[in-house]
């Protein structure tokens, strides 16, 4: 019977050639290091000054009675502001990285009698920089030009037919972030 031998083959070792393809470097190894940093910036924040008033009215059939940001005053419908009763717009102060652009969101809320039942419905209007009419809108936006900037608040609440007579309150919101 013949014998049989397996026939081994020798390994093959490449010789450390690669074929470049379009696109592919052939490389021995090597580091590539790039710089890398950033920075950390004051964090924003805002702190209110003034609370947002509108001191004493009357309703007879209702209305509306608005604050402006500038602080005035004025009345529609049946409503009239008392005279020697002061309003007051609220004022808060942003501060933050200074010529960052930020938000600013707002909550509308109602002002509830002291009977915790009766409210008032209140919209917000407001400005930014400098105390101005604001023509009812909110500012959506401000700049930290200086590293600070106040946002001026004002509201109109809509008062009911024999709304009921009494102190009412509320919170006005104001919430700011960096764009």
């Amino acid at each position: 019977m013949p014998i049989r031998q397996a026939i081994r083959h020798p390994p093959r070792h490449h010789l450390g050639f690669r074929l470049c393809q379009p696109g592919r470097h052939a490389s021995a190894g090597g580091d590539l290091a790039a710089v890398t940093g950033g920075e950390v910036v004051t964090p924003i924040a805002i702190s209110s000054s003034t609370a947002l008033s509108f001191a004493k009215f009357a309703a007879r059939t209702g209305g509306c009675i608005t604050v402006e940001p500038t602080g005035a005053v004025s009345a529609a419908g049946a409503v009239v502001s008392l005279a020697g009763s002061a309003t007051t717009a609220a004022t808060f102060a942003v501060t933050g990285d200074t010529n960052s652009t930020y938000s600013i969101g707002y909550a509308d809320n109602n002002l509830t009698h002291t009977d915790t039942v009766t409210t008032m419905a209140l919209a917000l209007n407001s400005t930014v920089g400098t105390a101005g009419t604001s023509g009812g809108t909110t500012v959506a936006t401000g700049t930290l030009s200086s590293g600070s900037q106040n946002i001026y608040v004002g509201g109109t609440l809509t008062v009911g037919s024999l709304q009921t007579p009494g102190v009412y309150y509320g919170t006005v919101t104001v919430t700011v972030e960096y764009n």
